[in-house]
């Protein structure tokens, strides 16, 4: 236990010093996990269970022939002599012996069970072996640690675990050899394309492109949605000033909107405040200054021609007083010259 804590200790001291200059990359396999999901070591593994229960009947059928032959002289004891008495219990203790040394050459320390079992686990480690060295060549790691080890993990990411990864490896290796060149060079892309995906980088760069595409897409259907809802107060306040005109130009009041939805809702219930906050956009304000300028405007011109239809009226009536003036200076004159002629003539006479 020291040992490894002794070993944990030195390799995060190096883990350390490493992640201060670039980012500390690790993952782990699980040997047991892989050993179960190779196709080859799975079948053999069967064939040794099958010979290890055919060796542990062995055991049992020796061990009821021993029993057998300790009853029998337990119930033939008193009948026999001491020499035929030796003579079976050295056959019982050379057949105890001897059931002693089998059990141990098949399933002692080195026995044929735990040797055959470490035959085919070692084409399978190597494998492993050779493979968890190009990954940590090709991708950077730093430490690769076996799960199924004396090393204890406390805790250990699922995102970090490459087991999967090996046992397609391992799985394609043994395929490679039937394969046609065209067939192996579409492996080969294939084994390229899931390397790059099962990299933890790579999937969590993948991540964090989808994230920030359903963000942007999130954020254009709010906009879309706030655009609509400007739309729609846009067009209900157009409405409103609408009939606000033609209520003033009829010398009435304008109506509230209190028209019911398509769910019965009577509008005219909405808060007011709420209303006027909606409709104090900025597209609102432009438009309703657009129209009071139109007003202004139509006004001003209205106020332009009642001014000259005003001077026009002052200047025929001038024109018309002095056409008068005129009449009656020349309608004067006109007398007096016909009271001078009279007189004109009684001086002559």
């Amino acid at each position: 236990m020291k040992k490894h804590l002794l070993i944990l200790l030195t390799l995060f001291s190096v883990a350390a010093a490493t992640a201060q200059s670039r980012g500390l990359k690790i993952a782990y396999i699980d040997m047991d996990y892989i050993l179960e999901k190779v196709p080859d070591y799975a079948e053999a593994k069967n064939q040794l269970e099958l010979k290890a229960q055919k060796w542990k009947q062995e055991l049992e059928q020796k061990k009821n022939d021993i029993n057998k032959l300790k009853e029998s002289l337990d119930t033939e004891k008193p009948l026999l002599t001491k020499e035929l008495i030796e003579e079976r219990e050295e056959e019982i203790k050379f057949l105890e012996n001897d059931l002693i040394e089998y059990q141990l050459k098949r399933f002692g320390p080195n026995g044929d069970l735990i040797t055959q079992k470490a035959v085919l686990v070692k084409p399978v480690q190597d494998q492993v072996f050779n493979i968890v060295q190009d990954l940590a060549e090709s991708r950077n790691y730093d430490f690769i640690f076996d799960k199924s080890s004396d090393m204890t993990m406390l805790f250990s990411a699922k995102r970090h675990d490459i087991s999967d990864f090996v046992i397609r490896r391992i799985t394609r290796a043994a395929k490679r050899e039937k394969l046609s060149g065209k067939e192996l060079k579409q492996l080969e892309e294939m084994e390229k394309q899931e390397e790059l995906e099962a990299d933890p980088q790579y999937q969590e760069r993948q991540q964090k492109l989808e994230d920030r595409k359903a963000e942007r897409e999130r954020i254009i259907e709010e906009r879309r949605k706030a655009q609509e809802e400007k739309r729609r107060q846009y067009e209900e306040r157009r409405e409103q000033l609408k009939k606000e005109r033609e209520a003033k130009r009829n010398g009435t009041k304008a109506d509230k909107d209190t028209t019911d939805g398509a769910d019965g809702e009577n509008t005219s219930e909405r808060p007011a405040a709420a209303e006027d906050a909606k409709s104090t956009s900025r597209e609102d304000a432009i438009q309703a200054a657009k129209e009071e300028r139109e007003r202004k405007i139509e006004e001003r011109k209205k106020q332009i021609e009642e001014r000259k239809k005003q001077i026009l009226e002052q200047r025929e009536a001038a024109k018309k007083a002095r056409e008068e003036q005129r009449n009656k200076n020349t309608k004067q004159q006109d007398g007096e010259n016909d009271e001078t002629t009279p007189q004109e003539e009684n001086n002559q006479g």
